[in-house]
């Protein structure tokens, strides 16, 4: 029998969300989604909680055409996510 798949935390989300900023370096929105397996409105919500956490910031070349961008912050915050991913394997856990 297949066991469903686990719901995802929100830790996992966010780091979810900045890999995929900072692989493409100037994700637009619809990248972001596809990368980070969301919904249109779970992304909002989460980019918006982390432009106000001041680890990605929203840009805009034209009128109505959005990036994001990494945050040195950013860029910080998801390495030591990474570092603590890591740590928490090696106990058998998941973030």
């Amino acid at each position: 029998m297949v066991q469903p798949e686990k719901a995802r935390s929100k830790i996992r989300i966010y780091m979810d969300i900045l890999q995929a900023v900072q692989d493409d370096g100037m994700a637009k929105p619809t990248r972001v989604l596809q990368k980070a397996n969301l919904s249109h409105e779970r992304l909002t919500r989460y980019l918006g909680e982390l432009v106000q956490k001041n680890l990605v910031k929203e840009n805009q070349d034209e009128p109505g055409v959005r990036y994001y961008t990494m945050t040195e912050q950013g860029i910080r915050f998801l390495q030591e996510l990474r570092k603590a991913e890591s740590f928490v394997s090696g106990f058998g856990f998941e973030f």
